[in-house]
């Protein structure tokens, strides 16, 4: 399941985290929201979160499920690369 808007998303975050260590930032961590996908008060399940889809909407539970995305397997090799491969 296609997901670049998350990757990017999280490259971003985690371009902003090695610049703020590079700077002198002690950081501590970081974590990504969610593994898989949650039913936010807000938005229900308009926007996904996680790094795996979760089959169900608002209203019905459908089948409940679960496909690996792609940050699924990009966020493990970004992590193991302390950062430093962020690429697609």
């Amino acid at each position: 399941m296609h997901d670049d808007y998350r990757i990017a998303y999280l490259r971003s975050h985690l371009q902003a985290c090695r610049q703020e260590i590079r700077d002198g930032v002690e950081l501590l961590g970081y974590c990504a929201w969610s593994l898989t996908d949650i039913l936010s008060w807000l938005n229900g399940y308009q926007k996904r979160y996680g790094f795996v889809y979760v089959d169900r909407d608002e209203t019905d539970a459908r089948d409940l499920r679960r496909v690996r995305k792609d940050s699924f397997f990009w966020y493990p090799r970004a992590i193991a690369s302390g950062g430093e491969d962020l690429g697609g």
